[in-house]
């Protein structure tokens, strides 16, 4: 996918690293660096900087939008999934009576605004089974009560990817709820088709080689009621400067109601830079080149003495692969040493497998560790 002089060029802080980690941080190409630096020219002019700031937003909101398969009318930018995912809990203005369908391999942002002591719903929670979250065991959790189904595409915890056709299909046939869905771990890694997503969220500073700072919000135009969201500020409302401003607060409904206040620019210049990338390389062509690096890292570790935690589905994978070991601590800070970049939290290790990735990444991390987990006993 990239040539070994378009890699040392674009990613130069890869030479001589194995870096697996992306899961966690994406490294940005020298393009999002150079556009950090556009931003912070355009910012010295001042108020006619803000011509420039929304080109980018306008821009980068045509990226995400052709990203998520949707209009750029139908997307927009907040600060963080967290905070997209909190927005979206004020917008359900559930009742109690109502209930929230969330799952054991979620990240806690896509999970947690639900679980406050002040939200009236109640929670039922969709376990996995052997490290899968099996279409079945959703169908006796959905119900007429159930307003929202919540979800990760793929899992941040093990690399899980949701079977998303039967799911979509799932919570159509047995219920009138809304869907969720967090796509941060694979947006920029496969091509994605949303279709039948009432709500997709994502984080920026993973996969699609952005900044922090970001979260993409897209709403369907036929949900864009559903989601609109009651909160205070002014480049969300319809009319924030009118006549009648310290009478009401009308929202503007959709994903639009999600950016509340001034965009974070820096993040926007970031992104439209990150995902500008992505698709110039093409997504399809880093899942051609990348998945056959996890397919060969999957069964390296299979031969390990690990406990894997990622189901052994090559059809649900994206680009992480999980296992556990006793002394994976001490396993983590040896491959560290070695320059093999992987991530470690409470005995769990993680493998993120990106376009920038090489053969020899794979080979280097699979011998390390096993030389690693020899060394440690």
């Amino acid at each position: 996918m990239l040539t070994i002089e378009s890699r040392e060029r674009d990613f130069p802080s890869l030479n001589g690293v194995a870096y697996l980690n992306t899961a966690a941080e994406g490294i940005p190409p020298t393009a999002v660096g150079a556009a950090l630096r556009q931003y912070a020219s355009d910012k010295l002019l001042g108020m006619d900087g803000r011509d420039a700031h929304f080109k980018q937003w306008e821009a980068t909101k045509d990226l995400v939008g052709e990203a998520f398969g949707l209009s750029s009318d139908e997307v927009s930018i907040c600060s963080c999934s967290s905070e997209a995912f909190n927005l979206a809990a004020m917008a359900l203005r559930l009742r109690e009576g109502d209930e929230v369908i969330i799952n054991d391999l979620d990240f806690p942002a896509g999970a947690t605004p639900w679980l406050q002591r002040g939200c009236p719903a109640s929670v039922r929670v969709w376990r996995h089974r052997d490290g899968a979250l099996r279409v079945e065991d959703l169908l006796p959790l959905l119900s007429p009560a159930t307003r929202l189904v919540t979800a990760s595409l793929v899992s941040f915890f093990n690399g899980y990817m949701l079977p998303l056709r039967e799911v979509v299909a799932a919570v159509r046939r047995h219920s009138s709820a809304l869907l969720a869905l967090d796509v941060t771990q694979v947006l920029g890694r496969m091509p994605l088709d949303l279709t039948g997503v009432d709500l997709i969220v994502s984080s920026t500073h993973k996969w699609i080689l952005a900044s922090h700072g970001g979260g993409l919000v897209g709403v369907p135009a036929a949900r864009a009621n559903a989601w609109t969201v009651p909160a205070g500020g002014w480049f969300n409302l319809q009319d924030a400067f009118g006549a009648e401003r310290f009478d009401r607060a009308v929202s503007r409904p959709g994903a639009a109601g999600f950016t509340v206040g001034m965009p974070n620019f820096p993040a926007v210049y970031a992104i439209r830079a990150g995902l500008g990338y992505i698709q110039q390389v093409g997504v399809a062509a880093i899942d051609r080149h990348a998945r056959p690096l996890v397919l060969a890292c999957l069964e390296g570790l299979k031969k390990l003495p690990v406990d894997l935690l990622t189901p052994d589905e090559p059809g649900q994978l994206a680009g992480i692969l999980a296992f556990r070991h006793a002394k994976a601590e001490e396993i983590h800070r040896r491959l560290h040493a070695r320059k093999v970049h992987v991530m470690s939290h409470a005995g769990r290790l993680r493998v993120a497998i990106h376009g920038y990735n090489t053969e020899n990444n794979v080979e280097h991390f699979l011998r390390e560790l096993r030389t690693a987990i020899d060394d440690v006993g």
